[in-house]
């Protein structure tokens, strides 16, 4: 059995509260001046624990769960329990340590279901709070916590405060919860298959770990050691890498500007990825090559691209580019040695014998993209960055020598390069010789291709595009043109802004379908589909005209309302008032320079002095170092769709008026992913 829960945690007052997973049934306890059901809680929970229940929460690994487990604890030894339990909150809050508070699952008294972890929330580039998830699953109301931490409750809060964990928070985790069954499933079938507990591991994780006990089959030492009793990773660290020991030698290029970055790579030292690629590009035949450290880049602009009887749109990839390129090209952590080559070949083998959709070919799919990443990552066993430069660089130029021969022929047009593969449009009657450079460069380089064929492709740039394929006509959609639900998504988008889809559900029908956009619009069913999202850091506040509202709202542009605007303070490190630095000036010469000029104190009278002409530091402005208009920081003021009304629909109680939506803004939004594209010939 699962149980979603929530706590709340104030100086006098400690809320508990869960919705059975396959019912409504719920429970709320409280612990206060006013209430005590310390007793009935523990209870609840040992019962939880001895009828091996699991408690699905959200963030609960790292916040929730280490308080339950005090309480669990120490409850009878406690004269407050609720303040311990706040004491313990402040202390997890504050800690500088991640994993300092964090109880490990051999510890837990009750089995933890983290959806934060599991969805990678956890990564600061998939970083999302469950009010933006209430957004994303379209619920009715988007309300922020009602009282402010560390208040002093009385009985009137203290309701309001039950009523928004149970009602909001435990309500919006389960229907998240519902949406993850599917993950949550296949890591339980990963944790009995292999005596692992991989509840919540992110995909990436799953990958990587799967890959290490591989690993360790073989050799159980090889990716960590125990130097003075702490579980370290080995690793192979190096100050400096020339890149022309990490070139392939059968690397070659015939065209000039492809040979200069070929030439440009071998020259260089490199001790990681990080600026390596800066400005390295080069163009031919007005098409340009974009090289970066996830991989390469390029693709046509603001075009439309039709296959007919005379020409074809094809999409050729490299099946899984870089563990193929590892394991033909013998490319290894050092520290792991030719038995990684041995276990990725053993891995992509096995997957191949499963059928697609399965546990076992979605596990080893995870093993084997997971680890190129972590050859960057400083506390992962796989950390080299010769390993991960061979791959990154290697794949890229790998991908430019198709790239050369294919652009030989005549009638073949290049449309995108992106990462592991490239697309085309060719004569249908050049398709041999297409099929003759492919199989050329798979004998030369040991890789496969595979290809699809797209009947239309709408792009705006290489990371906005719509790819329609030619059979079954099932449609491929990135970045701005995306229009599925997050959970459709494939990976799934959930720390995805989904604001404001009927953009492009509009310019998709207008693309492919013909459909009139003003139409579309004006007739979508789906109010949701109007609604965007703002959302603001802890630091910043929004203000609907110029009353202070909730740090995550959900708006709509409209004809009537005020406008939204986002508060930020100065820049870190700087005060209101201070003279702004100017552009260039380095830490150095900034900070040894500042103050050297005259100084006042504010608020003090001097005879010839003109306080206008100091900042609120009391420093003088200085050519040297600060901006020639002698501006000075401020609050900084941003409109969110600024010129436009909003109104805000945190809370929906019923229908809502269409006729407040200011149909032309979403209009002008989607005309401009259309009307921008214009039809290559």
């Amino acid at each position: 059995m699962r149980y979603i829960y929530d706590i709340e945690t104030y100086p006098n007052c400690f809320l508990f509260g869960s919705i059975a997973a396959d019912s409504d049934d719920r429970v709320v306890f409280e612990i206060s001046p006013y209430r005590d059901d310390t007793i009935g809680l523990v209870n609840h929970l040992s019962a939880m624990r001895n009828s091996g229940c699991s408690m699905v929460g959200f963030n609960n690994n790292s916040f929730d769960y280490p308080i339950i487990h005090l309480l669990m604890d120490s409850y009878a030894t406690s004269s407050d329990v609720a303040y311990a339990m706040y004491e313990k909150c402040e202390s997890i809050i504050g800690s500088d340590d991640r994993f300092g508070h964090i109880i490990w699952p051999d510890q837990q008294y009750i089995h933890q279901i983290d959806l934060y972890k599991i969805h990678h929330f956890d990564n600061a580039s998939r970083a999302t709070s469950l009010k933006a998830l209430e957004f994303a699953l379209k619920r009715d109301r988007i309300q922020e916590l009602p009282i402010k931490p560390g208040t002093y409750l009385d009985q009137q809060q203290i309701a309001t405060l039950k009523d928004y964990m149970i009602n909001e928070d435990c309500e919006a985790t389960k229907e998240f919860y519902l949406e993850s069954l599917e993950q949550i499933e296949f890591r339980a079938e990963l944790t009995a298959k292999h005596g692992r507990d991989f509840t919540n591991h992110n995909d990436t994780k799953i990958g990587k770990d799967i890959f290490i006990m591989e690993l360790e089959k073989s050799d159980p030492a090889i990716c960590y050691t125990k130097e003075s009793g702490k579980r370290e990773p080995r690793q192979t660290i190096r100050s400096s890498i020339p890149l022309n020991d990490v070139i392939f030698p059968y690397v070659q290029f015939q065209h000039p500007e492809l040979h200069r970055i070929h030439q440009w790579f071998l020259q260089q030292n490199a001790s990681s990825a990080d600026g390596l690629f800066k400005d390295i590009s080069c163009e031919i035949d007005g098409f340009r090559f974009d090289f970066g450290k996830g991989g390469i880049h390029g693709s046509m602009r603001d075009s439309i691209l039709i296959a007919d009887l005379e020409y074809m749109i094809l999409d050729i990839d490299v099946t899984s580019f870089y563990p193929s390129l590892a394991i033909v090209n013998r490319l290894h952590p050092e520290h792991l040695g030719e038995l990684f080559c041995n276990i990725y070949a053993r891995l992509k083998d096995q997957r191949t014998s499963f059928p697609k959709g399965s546990a076992e070919n979605k596990m080893l799919k995870l093993a084997l993209n997971g680890v190129y990443g972590d050859s960057g990552n400083k506390f992962s066993p796989f950390f080299d960055m010769k390993y991960l430069l061979s791959t990154t660089i290697n794949g890229q130029l790998l991908l430019c020598m198709l790239a050369e021969h294919l652009m030989q022929i005549d009638s073949l047009t290049m449309i995108q390069v992106n990462t592991d593969g490239l697309t085309v449009k060719v004569r249908r009657d050049q398709l041999d010789a297409v099929r003759v450079v492919t199989k050329w460069w798979e004998n030369y380089t040991k890789l496969d291709l595979e290809e699809v064929e797209y009947s239309r492709m709408f792009i705006r740039d290489v990371n906005n595009y719509i790819g329609e394929y030619l059979d079954g006509g099932a449609l491929k959609r990135k970045g701005a043109y995306e229009t599925l639900q997050p959970g459709e998504r494939n990976p799934t988008g959930w720390h995805q802004d989904v604001g404001g889809l009927v953009i492009p559900k509009a310019a998709e029908a207008a693309l492919t379908r013909g459909t009139d956009i003003r139409s579309f619009i004006m007739n979508h069913t789906d109010i949701m589909d109007f609604m965007l999202r703002a959302k603001v850091p802890r630091s910043n506040r929004l203000e609907l005209g110029q009353v202070e509202v909730q740090r995550i709202c959900r708006y709509m542009v409209t004809t009537w309302g005020a406008p939204l605007v986002k508060v930020a303070p100065p820049p870190e490190g700087y005060l209101a008032g201070q003279w702004k630095r100017k552009s260039g000036v380095s830490d150095y010469t900034y900070y040894d320079q500042l103050g050297m000029g005259p100084c006042y104190v504010p608020g003090c009278e001097m005879d010839g002095v003109n306080p206008a002409d100091f900042d609120s530091r009391g420093y003088g402005w200085d050519p040297l170092i600060n901006t020639k208009n002698r501006s000075k920081y401020g609050t900084r003021f941003t409109g969110i769709d600024a010129g436009h009304l909003v109104q805000l629909f945190n809370d929906i109680d019923g229908p809502i008026d269409r006729t407040v939506i200011n149909y032309e803004y979403y209009i002008q939004r989607a005309e401009k992913l259309v009307k921008q594209l214009r039809i290559v010939e």
